[in-house]
């Protein structure tokens, strides 16, 4: 079986990416044989879980941030309502709510197709998409735990 070009640029990628992370400090760990690899990473606000993963076939680079609590069910629609709100307006990444089970997470991602991914190309998806969440981590918060609405939660954050 041939590698096709845009698979031989995942690859290359994926070494970049693996590379990166240990030289930056993030001490990655690589899940089994999966392109992902899981980190940590401490905020101001909180600690987080992070996963980078090498779509290789389709030359991307995407970066979960993950909010280290779960939204109860019966929050759901308000913490839905925070991430509409959070997410406009942004300019970089999104939040993503899983309705299911309510995990919430801040995902940033890049599109290499053709173009050698390279350190700077890396930390530019990384490192908003950390700080995001660690900015908005006490509004969410605020909403799951303290009874705050979203409207007043996103005013104290962007105000």
């Amino acid at each position: 079986m041939s590698v096709t070009d845009g698979e031989a640029n995942g690859l290359l990628a994926l070494a970049t990416l693996e590379r990166f992370l240990e030289e930056d400090g993030w001490h990655p760990q690589r899940l089994g044989d999966k392109p992902i690899y899981r980190m940590g990473f401490a905020g101001r606000n909180g600690r987080f879980a992070c996963y980078a993963q090498v779509r290789i076939d389709l030359e991307q680079l995407v970066f979960y941030v993950m909010v280290p609590v779960k939204a109860p069910e019966e929050q759901r629609p308000l913490v839905a309502e925070f991430v509409t709100r959070a997410n406009y307006g942004l300019r970089i990444g999104n939040f993503e709510l899983d309705y299911g089970d309510g995990e919430v997470r801040f995902k940033s991602s890049l599109h290499f197709e053709g173009v050698p991914l390279d350190p700077r190309l890396i930390r530019a998806a990384l490192e908003p998409a950390v700080t995001t969440l660690d900015r908005y981590l006490p509004g969410l918060m605020a909403v799951i735990y303290g009874g705050q609405s979203p409207l007043e939660a996103i005013g104290q954050i962007e105000g």
